[in-house]
């Protein structure tokens, strides 16, 4: 059976998503985070449309699959973001959906295929690479430790790159590439169309501009084939990292609080965020046995995206133990 949550307006929506999402998580502290809020614009807001309906239990081809529960047990938790994925890996099973197919700037999301690009190129992961004047990015050097004259392994990039979103570190990646940043952004293009990403584009290779843009859609194709690399898997989901910068050491931080959660077992994750793209995060988890992609785009509220997974996910084994409990019946 479908369940179909009642109408909100966006504006209500957001604000009780942040006061739900900061009732479950506290505040954060790492040297290293996402896009820095205070280099961004914040563009103008339309009028409030009435939230869309949020759906459970489809398929890709649009054909729901009846499930026989206890009462309540499909009952869809209240989700704050407003384009929202979660799909079995395995079978492609859309286990939840707002938007699916909607179009938006996705940030550092987009640091998943500057990651497999360039390990595609097959370039050495211990090459010893040191930052440039030219990795500087829109966002300046604000919050960032890498400054020009740091040296580090371009495995340290990837690694700062998808675990604490270091925009510097990606920009870095992108110039140290066969042709620069330019030739980077190119194969990332290409490689999205041969994923059949036909809704996506990037212009950066950090996601800061907001013309890197994807649906939900085409970032569950992104997942599932960045979820394919090792080095991928274990960068992103890495929940800290100490870097020699000089005389002293930087400890990094993962930007998805979720990682250190004992009741996940998350098997690849990124997070971003822009003024236009709001607070976004995909993930890769086994909930109660079962692959799962989540697919989080522009939620307001610093917490309100890890509230929705965390809501996803209780949500996800309730329904596993009520279907378990509707066969023995």
């Amino acid at each position: 059976m479908v369940a179909v949550l009642g109408s909100l307006t966006s504006i209500r929506s957001r604000f009780l998503g942040m006061l739900g999402a900061v009732a479950l998580f506290a505040a954060p502290a790492f040297a290293a985070a996402e896009e820095p809020e205070q280099q961004q614009t914040q563009e103008p807001s339309a009028a409030a449309p009435v939230a869309p309906q949020l759906q459970a239990s489809a398929t890709y081809s649009g054909v729901r699959r009846a499930a026989s529960l206890r009462p309540g047990a499909d009952r869809l938790p209240a989700i704050r973001s407003e384009f929202v994925l979660v799909v079995d890996q395995d079978t492609n099973e859309v286990l939840m959906q707002k938007n699916p197919g909607e179009i938006s700037s996705i940030a550092s999301i987009t640091k998943l295929m500057t990651a497999m690009v360039t390990i595609d190129m097959e370039l050495p992961l211990e090459e010893d690479l040191q930052v440039s004047r030219e990795d500087r990015t829109t966002a300046g050097w604000t919050g960032s430790s890498l400054r020009p004259g740091v040296r580090l392994t371009r495995a340290e990039a990837l690694h700062l790159a998808l675990m604490s979103s270091e925009n510097h570190a990606a920009q870095m990646l992108g110039r140290t590439y066969p042709g620069g940043v330019e030739a980077l952004v190119a194969a990332m293009n290409a490689k999205a169309r041969v994923l059949g990403m036909n809704d996506t584009n990037f212009v950066d290779p950090t996601g800061l501009s907001p013309q890197n843009r994807s649906s939900p859609s085409d970032l569950v194709l992104l997942v599932k084939a960045a979820y394919e690399y090792p080095q991928i898997r274990e960068f992103s989901v890495s929940t800290e990292y100490n870097l020699p910068v000089g005389k002293r050491h930087v400890r990094y931080q993962n930007t998805n609080r979720l990682t250190s959660h004992a009741d996940w077992q998350i098997g690849l994750q990124k997070t971003g965020f822009n003024n236009a793209a709001g607070r976004c995060l995909v993930m890769q988890a086994v909930i109660e046995g079962r692959r799962v992609v989540m697919i989080l785009l522009d939620s307001i509220g610093r917490y309100s995206r890890f509230a929705d997974a965390q809501r996803i996910h209780d949500w996800l084994i309730a329904r596993a133990s009520a279907e378990k409990a509707a066969a023995l019946d």
